[in-house]
């Protein structure tokens, strides 16, 4: 399915009168306003191809019909998505998942919808189908030297593909761990799958970074050899200066200051991106800012905070991703969402009077520290976001035109009602 422009302009002719009082206001309100617009209009969030279909559970998966049913259609997918709010700019692939049969065919149809290629991802927590090699008690981490041979295979692999799409970084995965007492060496883990990543590393083009991700538990429940930010860091540090630790907002135990393990790594130099979710007991996968909204804006106020201190490009110098699957929501009306949701707390960071917050701090005025940033917070930035939009060419409400022209329905019309897309 295709958005003529002759549509979102239609759209947003109905909703510009109110909209217009709405920017006037936060526009007079806001004294960077129109700074914040532009980053805004710059910022752009990668789309993973494994969130355009329903998600999987350990329970079922119920699809919700017009799914992607190949790479091509989950380019075009993205390419709503990026047309209704003019921030998804870029795809991030699993492979085998994403395999582009056609290299050159595939590259002009992601160009033809204005994206790029972000970070590949490698998959070594799943057996495939007449695979030599299983997975089952690991992969980089193994005890056996050919299961890790085949696991590195793998990741050198992904990288040649990423390098005929364009794609300039590689994330690291892995659900090695142990679930019970003595299943596994911890020392003999860590070297193991430090010695299988410097063999992957070594793989890299010189323009290249490797994201190596951690995740406290799942689907190892005793340990997990890249279990926390720190043990992802030991990885990057020990790699080289092309290796960054990936933070997903999800893979943390309950509780965790994740605003702090940003700024620490951001000072390191080590911050190499994000995948974007929301959680309220472990690893949810919920749209982003659904749960914990406050914590979002807090880690964006790090990000901004850390980055600006460093003179660091916003859009480009991290990786910006949403990692998010879904049983019960359009997947695709989510990932709008999760966009406005990062969006929304990404305006408000830059939003905080930094001058003022850094008197505050430097005299111990608590209170008056807490105020600067909730003021930020609580202040209602969606009409700046949406004003990005609109300079983008997009939709005023992307929600709101994505059901307008039926995009489900149509999407079901053309693919049929039992599709699945591929992927998790």
């Amino acid at each position: 399915m295709k958005l003529e422009n002759y549509q979102l302009e239609s759209h947003n002719s109905d909703l510009l009168a109110k909209h217009e009082r709405q920017l006037d206001f936060i526009t007079s309100e806001i004294s960077n306003a129109q700074s914040i617009i532009q980053k805004l209009v710059d910022f752009q969030i990668a789309i993973p191809s494994w969130a355009l279909g329903t998600g999987g559970t350990r329970f079922g998966r119920f699809s919700s019909g017009g799914e992607p049913r190949n790479l091509e259609e989950k380019i075009e997918d993205i390419g709503l998505l990026h047309k209704l709010n003019g921030s998804s700019g870029a795809i991030s692939l699993h492979i085998p998942w994403d395999v582009a049969d056609n290299t050159n065919a595939i590259k002009a149809l992601a160009a033809q919808h204005g994206l790029r290629f972000d970070a590949m991802n490698s998959n070594t927590f799943q057996d495939q189908p007449d695979q030599a090699q299983s997975y089952k008690f690991g992969s980089l981490q193994h005890v056996d030297k050919a299961v890790r041979k085949h696991a590195i295979d793998h990741n050198i692999e992904v990288i040649r593909q990423g390098v005929e799409l364009g794609s300039k970084a590689l994330t690291v995965w892995l659900a090695d761990g142990s679930c019970f007492p003595g299943q596994l060496n911890f020392r003999k883990a860590f070297h193991n799958t430090l010695e299988s990543l410097r063999e992957i590393y070594a793989a890299l083009p010189n323009d290249w970074k490797i994201f190596v991700e951690y995740k406290a538990f799942e689907p190892n429940f005793y340990s997990t050899t890249v279990g926390d930010w720190g043990q992802s860091l030991l990885f990057a540090n020990k790699l080289g200066p092309k290796a960054y630790t990936l933070v997903d907002l999800g893979h943390h135990l309950p509780n965790a200051n994740i605003e702090q393990i940003v700024s620490l790594l951001l000072m390191e130099e080590k911050l190499g991106g994000f995948h974007f979710n929301d959680s309220k007991y472990g690893d949810d996968d919920l749209t982003a800012g659904s749960i914990k909204p406050y914590q979002l804006f807090l880690i964006f106020n790090e990000l901004v905070e850390g980055m600006d201190a460093r003179g660091m490009d916003h859009r480009e110098d991290l990786g910006w991703m949403i990692d998010a699957s879904h049983n019960v929501k359009d997947p695709l009306e989510d990932l709008l969402q999760s966009v406005e949701a990062i969006m929304i707390a990404y305006a408000q960071a830059l939003s905080v009077d930094r001058v003022a917050l850094q008197e505050a701090q430097a005299i111990n005025d608590v209170a008056r520290s807490q105020e600067i940033l909730q003021q930020a917070f609580r202040t209602d930035v969606r009409p700046l976001v949406a004003e990005a939009r609109l300079r983008s060419g997009a939709a005023l409400s992307p929600l709101q035109a994505f059901r307008k022209f039926n995009v489900r329905q149509e999407l079901i019309k053309n693919r049929g009602a039992k599709t699945v897309a591929t992927g998790l």
